[in-house]
Order: C-alpha cells, then structure tokens, then sequence
C-alpha cells in the first residue's frame, strides 16, 4: 500500500485500502475558518447536533476578513466567536493567531498518520508532515464535527520524483508550478500526489508546505510527503501526542510515476488565468506590474520572508509598485522582526501586514481595481481571484515577487542579484 492507503485503512479499522474502495475514516482534527465554519455551525444546527465529538479535534481559525472588515464579516465572526466558547474548541483570531495553513502545522496540531479535514481546499498542505489532510464542504465539515468521522473514496496515489540539484532561487513553488504546467490544472483529479526524490530532500519543510499546499491546483485529493529527518526536527519541539509514520511498499503501489530533473526548471510564473500555465520567468517577456503580494498560506513562511529579505536588502522598491509583505503567523511575525527582515521591508517602501488571508481571495489588504497586475506569491490566478475581472494575478516564488518589486514588472531574480 502506499502512504495514502496505510493512514486511511488504519483510521477505517481495516487490514488494507485500495484506491476506489469507499471507507468510513475516523478523523483526527478538523478545521473552518471564518469564510467556512458559519456555514458548518448552520448545518449542525440543522442536523440538530448540540454538541462536538471531541471539541478539543475541533480549530476555528479566522484568517481571511479579520481583524473584521466590515461589519457583515464582524457579525459572522462574532456568531463562530460566541458558538466556539460555547463548545469550547480550539478558537483562533486576535492575538496568538496566524493564517490557518500555517498556524496549525506551527503549533503541533496536525502529526504525521493523521487524517485531517478542514473547510478549505488548501487544507492539502498538511501532507508535507506526512497527515492525509484534504478540503471538504462545510455540510461534510459539519458532519465530521458532529461524529468525527469522514466517509470517502480512497484516492490513487501518483508519485512524483524531483532529482538533481535546483538551480539558485529555484524554490518548492517552482517545482509544483512547473509539475501543474506539465500535468495541467486535473492532472491528478481525486489522486494524491506523493512528493520524493533527492530534491525534496534537499528541500526545507517550508518548501514542502509550499508543494503539498497546491496539490489542490493540479486537482488532487491531497499531497504528501515521506517523513524524514527534517520532518522529525521539525515536528520534535512541537508534537504534544504521539504519532505513526507510514512508508509506501514500492513503486509498484502507484497508479502513475512522473519524474522529473530539477536542474532543468527555472524560477517559474503562472500566467492569467490559471495555475497551468506556467511558464519560466526569463521567457515571460516584459509584462509591467502594479502591486506585489509576498505572504499567504502558500508562501507566508520564515524561509519565504528570508528570500523575499535577500533580494530587497539595501534595495528599494519602485515607486509604481504597492508592495505587501504577509508574514504567515504572528511567530514568523517575530521571527522576521528578531531578524531583521522586517527592517529590510519597511526600509525599502514595503507595507507589512498582520497575517490573512486576505488579497488572496480578494477580501481586503490589497484588492485590484480594473485593469491591474498583481505578481503575486499566492496560489490561485483565477479571473477576478483578487478583484476586479479585468485585473491579472501572475504567481510566483518569494524571490522573483521581490525582485519584481523593486523593478516595477515580472523579473527574474537572477537579473538582480547578478547570479544567471
């Protein structure tokens, strides 16, 4: 069996899984944010369920209009607010708080052999820690807060191999661009994607995070990763409960096998409209720029801020750029500031942000009126993702959204550091 297979069957109380089979899975965490858990809180009542399986599996995180907006989005809040101190579950909003991808695997939430569930389709991020971790409607949030239990489909695993030694400012976001340009945007519809190779060894876990965050974009059930060393330092000065590491048996366990040369693929951007059309940033031509968005659930970690850090120190942003640098977490808040990144933000005419999720889905903090151009280090370039229609959203790593910054349109990072 592969990875995939082992956690579901050991969660469905059976010997083995095949891909197809449809099984009941005892989850270990699920979670809602502000955009999903309102919908889930009306579904339990509904249902007429008063009360949680286990509220202490159970994480609300506000993240995409807080601190509130407007007031529709504080009326909301305020309603998931007051249901969660009434059931007591794990509430996030001011404060010790962060953007919900990240803050979860940060604070030891989620442990190699889970299964978790979240009302986001980002929710695939988790697999970097070797969990099965997928997104779901709020209906089936709200049935897997009342029972804690899922029922599903076992998905086929597809295996991608990274090997070879990647390039400078050749990141975890170009690896998946790059793997979504090759296999387009339902290439692995309802499979997991497995990441491997001496690459992905190579690569940090804030790289990997990146990688299993948009497995989604290329269709998939969920991401993941191997556990290895990386993973358990990771995971040593966070994990509070004990945990099980499942290894696939071999090759042969895969539905498909991909492989790919990593000292092949450039700093990547995907053009409007889709996460497929990918694209390596020195052939994208000259496309100039109005806004730069650095941060969100896909690139808001230290590693991230560190690339964006490297490019802008003792550099400055050009004056036709809005520039926002979103730290994932109130702990990479102060890990960026400690630092001095953050100096190296603000010095070169960036805004620093609390972190949300906000100019990823159009919400706040930095939405596009008719016409703009956002390079930006988010996951989505769907028409209209960030505001208006007409408006373009090119996704990139940390370091060429810097260096976009600072030139006024898309750029490679090699043409400023002087490294091609």
């Amino acid at each position: 069996m592969t990875i995939v297979e082992k956690i579901l069957a050991a969660h469905a109380g059976k010997e083995t899984v095949s891909s197809g089979e449809f099984v009941n899975v005892k989850v270990d965490l699920v979670m809602a944010s502000d955009l999903t858990a309102y919908i889930s809180i009306k579904q339990l009542d509904l249902l007429g369920v008063k009360k949680l399986f286990d509220p202490s599996k159970v994480v609300f995180v506000m993240d995409h209009f807080t601190p509130n907006k407007d007031v529709a989005a504080a009326e909301q809040v305020k309603k998931i607010r007051d249901f969660s101190l009434k059931q007591g579950l794990h509430y996030v909003e001011c404060g010790d708080m962060g953007i919900e991808h990240v803050y979860l695997p940060e604070k030891g939430l989620v442990l190699p052999g889970d299964v978790v569930v979240g009302g986001d389709s980002h929710t695939c991020t988790y697999g970097a820690l070797g969990a099965f971790a997928t997104g779901m409607g709020s209906t089936d949030i709200a049935v897997a807060m009342a029972t804690g239990e899922i029922w599903m489909k076992a998905p086929p695993t597809f295996k991608f191999s990274y090997n070879g030694k990647a390039g400078k400012w050749v990141t975890g976001k170009d690896l998946i661009l790059y793997t979504i340009g090759r296999i387009g945007v339902d290439g692995t519809l309802y499979a997991a994607m497995e990441f491997t190779g001496d690459a992905i060894s190579e690569l940090s876990m804030d790289g990997r995070f990146t990688m299993a965050n948009m497995a989604i974009e290329a269709g998939a059930k969920a991401g993941i990763c191997e556990v290895d060393e990386k993973t358990m330092e990771y995971l040593v000065p966070r994990a509070k409960r004990p945990f099980t590491i499942y290894k696939s048996d071999g090759s042969d366990e895969y539905a498909q096998v991909f492989e790919y040369n990593v000292e092949e693929i450039e700093p990547q951007v995907s053009l409007p409209h889709l996460p497929s059309n990918a694209v390596a940033v020195s052939k994208a031509g000259e496309i100039k720029i109005d806004q730069v968005v650095i941060g969100g659930c896909t690139n808001g970690h230290l590693e991230d801020l560190y690339f964006a850090h490297l490019i802008m120190q003792g550099r400055k942003i050009s004056k036709k750029v809005r520039c926002i640098i979103i730290p994932g977490s109130q702990q990479v808040y102060l890990d960026a500031l400690r630092l001095g990144y953050m100096e190296t933000f603000v010095t070169a005419g960036a805004m620093v942000s609390p972190p949300t999720c906000g100019p990823c889905v159009g919400g706040h903090m930095g939405v596009l009126a008719a016409g703009e151009r956002c390079v930006s280090t988010t996951n989505r370039n769907f028409i209209g993702r960030m505001g208006d229609p007409t408006s373009e959203i090119y996704l990139v790593n940390p370091a060429t959204a810097a260096a976009s910054a600072l030139t006024g349109r898309l750029t490679d990072p090699r043409e400023v550091t002087g490294d091609a």
